[in-house]
Parts: C-alpha cells; sequence; structure tokens
C-alpha cells in the first residue's frame, strides 16, 4: 500500500501544468491560452524549463513591441527631421536635477556676460541699473528717478493730455484764479495749444541749461583733478613720454616687404608656339635665306631695287617732269568715311617694307647661323656674303681718284666673288629625295657637318605640318638614311663618326617622330639578314659571322627602341638574331672573334636594366678564354658549338712571341678589323688577340657583376673560374691582364652562395612493433564529450551561436511579415478610400443626371 502511494504521489503533478521552476502554475484567465509541453519521460534531476508557455500573451507582447519600434521606424523612414535635446546634462545620469538647473543658470549668465567677439578688446561689460542698461540712461533726457522730489517728472501734463487725447471741453471752462478774479472769458483752443507750446520749449531751454552748466561744471572738477593729480605723482604724462620715444629703425625684414611693393608686377608673355607653328616659320626662314643666296649667286646687287636720287643743277626749275603713272585713285567710302588717305598709307608702308628687305635678310641670317650648333659654324654654310660686302664697303672708304679710275672693275670684281662664294655655299632648302640614289647624290662628296645639314634641313623643310604627303617622305627617308649608314659601315675604314652623328641627331627624331614605320624598316632590315644566313646554312652547312653592317644595324636598334621590355616588336628579334650570331656561326679567324666580342658587347647592353640572364654570352666568353689557353691536357668543362676543343682553331688567341706581347698596350678594340679588308701583320695580330683577350676578361667580369645575385650563379661561373685559375694565371701574359684576370677572380669569390644542395628530407625512424594492449575509451551517452576544458568550453559556444543565430533568423523573419502585413493593411486602406471615393463620385453624378432629366420633363410638359 505504501508503495502504491508513493507511485500515486509520485505520478500526480505530471498530470497538473507545472511552472517554469517546478512549482505551481499561475492562475489563468483564459485556460485555452496555456500550452502545457509534456514530456515522454521524466528523468530524476534534470531541471525542466517552459514546461507551460503562454504562446497568446507572448505573441501580444510582440505585436505591442514591433507596433511601438519596427512599425514606428517604418513610418519614418523616409523622414529627417530629428529632434535632440541640447540642454546640459539632459542625458549623464550621474548627475542631480539640482546640479543640472545650477549648471544650466551658471552657463545662462555665463552667455549674457562674455564678451561678444574675442578679438575685440575695446569692448567692456553692460552695467545696469534696475534691469536699464547705464548707457541707455545717458542718452535719454528725460528719466525718471526714484529719489527726486518732483513726482511729476517725466510725466506728461493734464493740460496736454487733455488737449490731444480728450477732455479738452473742461480745458475751455477751467479757470486761473486770476481769470476767476478779473472774470474774463475763457481762452479757445488755439490759445492753449499756443501756451503749452511755449511752455514745453520754455522747459527745454531750462534743462539744457541745467546740461550745460553740468558739462562745465565736470570738465573744470576734470582738469582741477588733473593738476592735483600732478602734483601728487611727479611722473610724466604718458603723451609727452611717447613723444620722446625715438622710433624703432625699420629692419631687413620690413625693407624688403616695401620694396617688394614697389616693384612692377610681372607681365603676361607671349604664349608658346606650337610644333606647326615652329615648322613653319623655320620653312620661311629657309626659303628667305635660299632666295637670299640665289640673288648672290645670279650677281644681283643689293642696291639695285633702292631708288638713287638723281642730280638736279641749281637753274632746274623742276619744270620738265613726265607722269609716270597714273596718280589717280578711285573715291570710296567706309563707315562713312573716304578710304583715299588708308590707301595712300598703305602704300608709303610697302615702299617701307621694301626698304628694309635687304637689312632684315641679314639679320635673319645671322639669327640663323647662330641657331646652328658649333660644328655647323665651321662648315661653309657660315655666310660669306657678310665679308663681302665689308670688303665692298672697305673699297667705297678708299680716296675717290681709285674710284674715279676703275669703277666698273672693282663692281664686276665684288659680283663675281659674291656668286662664286653663293655657288660654293650650302642650298636652304632640299626637296625630299625619292629614291636612296638621290639622297647618296646629296650626300656624298660632303663633310660631316655639310651631311648633317643637308639632312637637318631636309626634315624641316618637310616637315608633316606643311603639307599632307610630308609624313610619307619622311619615313622613306629614314628608310634610305638606314640603307646610308649600311654602306658607311662598309667603307675602308667604316665612316663610324658620320654613323654615330646620323643616329644621334637624325634617326632617332625620325624614330620618335614615326615609330611605327621605324620599327617596320628595322626589322625589315633585321629580317632580311637572317633569311641571308639561314640561305647560307642550307646551301654549306655553315656561316660565317655578318658584316660590319649588320652589327651597326644590331647597335642603332639598342638606341632607338627600350631594351628593357619583357617582349619589344623590335628588340625581341634582335635579342634572338644576336642569340644565334653567338651559337651559329664558328669562329675561323680573329675578324669572326672580333665580330662575336661586339656582339656579347651589345648582348651586355640590351641586358643591362633587365638583367636578364643570356646562356650564349656565357658560353661564348666561355669559349674565348678556352682558345686563348695554351694547354688542353684538362679543362674541367665541356665546348659547346660554335667552339671545337681539338682543330685548326683551338688556340686562336694563343700568343706565343713574347716580344709581342711585351709592346702590346691596353687600349680600345678599333672595329676595323672586324671589316677584313685590310691583312693585319704578325704584330698587330698578336695585339689584336692580347686585346680581344682582355676585352673578353672586362665583359666577364660585367657578367659576374650582373649575374652575381643568381641562386644558379656559382655553378654557372665554375668552368670559367677554372680557366682563370689553373691555365690563365700560369701563362705569361702582360701585367694589366693578369691584374685583370685576378680582379674577375675577386669579385666571382666574393659572391655568396645562395642555393643549397640537395639532401634527403629527414624523417623519423620507424618504431619497432609492440604487443601493447590498445585502450579504447568508453563513450557516455547524453553528455558532450571534450578532450580539454577549452575543448568544451569552444563547443559550447558553437553550440550557443547556432541557437543566437536560429533565433536571430526567427525573429527577422517574424519582423519581415509583420512588415508586409502593415504594408497589406495601408494597400487595402487607399484601395477602401479610392472605392469610397470614386462611389461618392458615381452618386454625385447620378444625382446630378436624375436632376437634368427630370429638368428635361418639365421642360417636355410645358
Amino acid at each position: 500500500m505504501g508503495k502504491a502511494k508513493k507511485v500515486k504521489a509520485r505520478r500526480k503533478p505530471s498530470g497538473a501544468p507545472a511552472g517554469a521552476r517546478g512549482g505551481p502554475a499561475k492562475a489563468s484567465s483564459n485556460p485555452f491560452e496555456v500550452k502545457v509541453n509534456r514530456q515522454k519521460f521524466q528523468i530524476l534531476g534534470r531541471k525542466t524549463r517552459h514546461d507551460v508557455g503562454l504562446p497568446g500573451v507572448s505573441r501580444a507582447r510582440a505585436l505591442r513591441k514591433r507596433t511601438q519600434t519596427l512599425l514606428k521606424e517604418y513610418k519614418e523612414r523616409d523622414k529627417s527631421n530629428v529632434f535632440r535635446d541640447k540642454r546640459f546634462g539632459e542625458y549623464n545620469s550621474s548627475m542631480t536635477p539640482e546640479e543640472k538647473m545650477m549648471k544650466r543658470f551658471a552657463l545662462e549668465q555665463q552667455r549674457h556676460h562674455e564678451k561678444k567677439s574675442i578679438y575685440n578688446l575695446n569692448e567692456d561689460e553692460e552695467l545696469t541699473h534696475y534691469g536699464q542698461s547705464l548707457a541707455d540712461i545717458e542718452k535719454h533726457n528725460d528719466i525718471v528717478d526714484s529719489d527726486s522730489d518732483a513726482e511729476d517728472r517725466g510725466v506728461l501734463s493734464a493740460e496736454l493730455t487733455a488737449a490731444h487725447f480728450g477732455g479738452g471741453g473742461e480745458l475751455l471752462h477751467k479757470k486761473t484764479p486770476q481769470e476767476g478774479e478779473e472774470q474774463e472769458k475763457p481762452k479757445s483752443r488755439k490759445e492753449l495749444i499756443e501756451e503749452l507750446i511755449a511752455k514745453s520749449k520754455q522747459e527745454k531751454r531750462e534743462r539744457q541749461a541745467q546740461r550745460e552748466d553740468a558739462l562745465e561744471l565736470t570738465e573744470k572738477l576734470d582738469q582741477d583733478w588733473k593738476e592735483i593729480q600732478t602734483l601728487l605723482s611727479h611722473k610724466t604724462p604718458k603723451s609727452e613720454n611717447r613723444d620722446k620715444k625715438e622710433k624703432p629703425k625699420p629692419d631687413a625684414y620690413d625693407m624688403m616687404v616695401r620694396e617688394l611693393g614697389f616693384e612692377m608686377k610681372a607681365q603676361p608673355s607671349s604664349r608658346m608656339k606650337t610644333e606647326a607653328e615652329l615648322a613653319k616659320e623655320e620653312q620661311e626662314r629657309l626659303r628667305k635665306l635660299e632666295a637670299e643666296r640665289l640673288r648672290r649667286m645670279l650677281g644681283k646687287d643689293e642696291d639695285e631695287d633702292i631708288k638713287k636720287p638723281k642730280h638736279t643743277s641749281a637753274d632746274d626749275l623742276s619744270d620738265g617732269f613726265v607722269l609716270d603713272k597714273d596718280d589717280r585713285r578711285l573715291l570710296s567710302y567706309k563707315d562713312g568715311k573716304m578710304n583715299v588717305e588708308e590707301n595712300v598709307l598703305d602704300e608709303e608702308e610697302e615702299e617701307q617694307s621694301k626698304e628694309a628687305g635687304d637689312t632684315e635678310s641679314n639679320e635673319e641670317e645671322g639669327d640663323s647661323s647662330g641657331r646652328e650648333d658649333t660644328e655647323e659654324s665651321d662648315s661653309p654654310d657660315s655666310h660669306l656674303d657678310l665679308e663681302s660686302n665689308t670688303e665692298s664697303e672697305e673699297e667705297n672708304q678708299e680716296p675717290a681718284k681709285e674710284q674715279r679710275q676703275t669703277p666698273g672693275n672693282g663692281l664686276l670684281g665684288r659680283q663675281e666673288r659674291a656668286g662664286k662664294a653663293a655657288r660654293d655655299e650650302l642650298p636652304y632648302t632640299f626637296a625630299a629625295p625619292e629614291s636612296y640614289e638621290e639622297l647618296r647624290a646629296l650626300l656624298l662628296g660632303r663633310s660631316l657637318e655639310e651631311q648633317l645639314l643637308v639632312v637637318e634641313r631636309i626634315q624641316k623643310c618637310t616637315h608633316p605640318s606643311l603639307a599632307e604627303g610630308n609624313k610619307a617622305k619622311l619615313e622613306k627617308l629614314f628608310g634610305f638614311l638606314l640603307e646610308y649608314v649600311g654602306d658607311l659601315a662598309a667603307n675602308d675604314p667604316p665612316d663610324l663618326r658620320v654613323i654615330d652623328k646620323l643616329v644621334v641627331r637624325q634617326l632617332y627624331h625620325l624614330c620618335q617622330m614615326f615609330p611605327a614605320s621605324a620599327s617596320e624598316a628595322v626589322k625589315f632590315v633585321l629580317r632580311d639578314a637572317m633569311h641571308e644566313m639561314e640561305e647560307m646554312i642550307e646551301a654549306k652547312g655553315r656561316t660565317p659571322l655578318p658584316g660590319l653592317g649588320v652589327l651597326i644595324y644590331l647597335k642603332i636598334t639598342g638606341l632607338l627602341f627600350p631594351t628593357s621590355d619583357f617582349w619589344h616588336p623590335v628588340v625581341t628579334p634582335a635579342l634572338v638574331c644576336l642569340s644565334q650570331l653567338l651559337t651559329k656561326c664558328p669562329i675561323l679567324s680573329l675578324q669572326d672573334a672580333v665580330k662575336g666580342l661586339f656582339a656579347c658587347c651589345l648582348f651586355l647592353e640590351y641586358v643591362a636594366l633587365s638583367q636578364r640572364f643570356i646562356p650564349e654570352l656565357i658560353n661564348f666568353l666561355l669559349g674565348i678564354l678556352y682558345i686563348a689557353t695554351p694547354n688542353k691536357a684538362s679543362q674541367g668543362s665541356t665546348l659547346v658549338h660554335p667552339f671545337r676543343a681539338l682543330g685548326k682553331n683551338s688556340e686562336l688567341l694563343v700568343v706565343s712571341d713574347k716580344e709581342d706581347a711585351a709592346t702590346w698596350q691596353p687600349s680600345r678594340l678599333s672595329l676595323r678589323w672586324a671589316s677584313g679588308l685590310r691583312v693585319p701583320t704578325s704584330t698587330e695580330a698578336n695585339h689584336i688577340r692580347l686585346s680581344c683577350l682582355a676585352v673578353g676578361l672586362a665583359l666577364l667580369k660585367r657578367c659576374v657583376l650582373m649575374y652575381g645575385a643568381l641562386p644558379s650563379f656559382h655553378a654557372i661561373a665554375a668552368p670559367l673560374r677554372a680557366l682563370l685559375v689553373d691555365h690563365l694565371a700560369e701563362c705569361s701574359h702582360p701585367r694589366e691582364l693578369q691584374e685583370l684576370c685576378q680582379s674577375t677572380l675577386t669579385e666571382m669569390d666574393s659572391q655568396k652562395q645562395l642555393c643549397r644542395p640537395l639532401t634527403c628530407e629527414k624523417s623519423r625512424p620507424v618504431p619497432l612493433k609492440l604487443f601493447t594492449p590498445r585502450l579504447v575509451k568508453v563513450l557516455e551517452f547524453g553528455r558532450k564529450q571534450g578532450s580539454t576544458k577549452e575543448e568544451q568550453e569552444r563547443k559550447r559556444l558553437i553550440h550557443k551561436h547556432k541557437r543566437e543565430f536560429k533565433g536571430a533568423v526567427r525573429e527577422i523573419r517574424k519582423d519581415n511579415q509583420f512588415l508586409a502585413r502593415m504594408q497589406l493593411s495601408e494597400i487595402m486602406e487607399r484601395d477602401a478610400e479610392r472605392k469610397r471615393k470614386v462611389k461618392q463620385l458615381f452618386n454625385s453624378l447620378a444625382t446630378q443626371e436624375g436632376e437634368w432629366k427630370a429638368l428635361k420633363r418639365k421642360k417636355f410638359k410645358k
């Protein structure tokens, strides 16, 4: 029985709704709103929550909260006005209301008494009396003084009030004591007003007199006080001290400011001329100079165009004139005025311009000579006509007898000399050549300065902005100049100085003007050279190094185009061409060695900025050092094409004559040996070998400095180091070569080892298998497993974040539903209002229609 009672008592609470903490549930007015969350099983020791819920109450509370917050924000979404309470301490909860009131009162008093402007030092505080400013009181004349005995002061008199504001009838009946005695008639209104006016003026004069008396007394009192003050203190007044003080001298800064104030302002200068305007002016200048040269060449005197006065006797009456031309002019008007005077002035200006034409041409020639370079000043384009003019002036200053004896011979001699000088002078204008033969005819037989001047004047006369077809002519000129450079390189000896000046001055300028056509012209030249080399290889199996012209073209490519780009339409094919030259062309003579070293120099110039690794360059320098060593027993390296370890040319750069080695002086390797037009002697050949070895060592040193930062540098430089250490150091070379070799080895040794040799990965040894029992942890179901406390805390936070995230998503969904309901209710309200208005409109229209029909029927009945 006891056991059954216990079970019955234990089952009893499960049927009744429990509270949130296991207690009895609160009494609810509506039992249908209570939701009981029943459990399938009761577990001892588990704290149950949310056993009983009130979904209706919770829903209503959430709806009320959203109405107060979310709905308010939704309705004010398009409004930007916000009321902010900026009173002091309004949002400070740490202050009491009494402290807030005291602080606000203090700030208000401070705001009233503070100055309006912090920079106004003369502003004083405003003094008041009974709430009225003392300054305003002083301005008024009638002030009500509380201490004064006259109580009626400042108040309008009864007579004045009665006269202006009514009650005039009483004044008419009011009588003074004298009038009562004399029994006179009462005064009229006009007389009373005149008396009042006179009385007020008298009072005003009395007040003015009192004020003046008070002012005089005040000034007298101030003067007496100053005298007493001077007697008390024996100090001089401030005004006298100011007069005694000397004015300070202005310092350097003040003087500079005053000077800058009086300086003249900068005047606007003329605008900068465009390239087309400059080209047009240069063309006009050259045309004028060419016209002047042709005039001198034809023997025309400068003074022919100038009218000389005829000899007139003393008895001539000037009556034998003949009208040479008709001076009559047509009468015309412009803006109501005759144009006769303007025509006369225009003719006078034309005559003056003709007279000054010769002098201007001479001045322009002088200016043009100053604009040319220093090299151009030595050319025959140095205006010899100026010298002829000076000579003619000197001849004019000779005695009159000599002039009378040979006047014609002297004039003819001067004209002949001027014509000869003009014929020898270089023309100022040139037409653009249409073929290479025309350009060659213009340049052959002239000096370096004249050739440069001819090309420059061709460019100036054929500027693209002057005519439509000038651009195509200058593009052709670039190709002609490239061909001319190739011909200069084929001469014996090659005119390298002319090539240098043409590249620096003319080709570079044309390349900057027309980069597309210049790149096409250079690529065409390089493509032609490569095709010739490939055809030679297909025909004979090998090809010699190309001539000096191709190498010059490769040098020009590096000067005209950027070589540091990763890929360039002109420089990249040039690099490929250089690599083909160093790998496919065998070294069979000293001429080939010189050409190969020149190609190596070009390679280093190309990769100076990008520092790109060139294996063909390192291989060629290794071959140069190899053919310069006499002993081939054990070199420690393997040669590749175009060099051979054994053969006829394996010791091409070995010098066996010690006397030639002793007489060798370090100098630059001349390119005239690359042309092969002259066979060198044995001494010159030995000197060329030593110069080639010196150039090779210098290039190798530059490669060491450039590629020293590579991780594989020491592996690349190992064969070169072996040759330098084992063989070249033992040879009997001049001291300069040995020093260069030692410096190169020093640079190699100074480079750091950046890469490490490959090694096997270190791994832990595999332990032996042991028969150790395996421990398996038994899982406890119902609890979250975690190895450490940190892991358990992490899992707890993950679970909490997941729960909060779900709750936030649920609340956002409910907010969206609430807003959707509000929007739907607004739409329905608008639709209902619209229907109501439409219905009302239809009703009014129907009523109007009925009244109109009734009126119509009434008319028909009548």
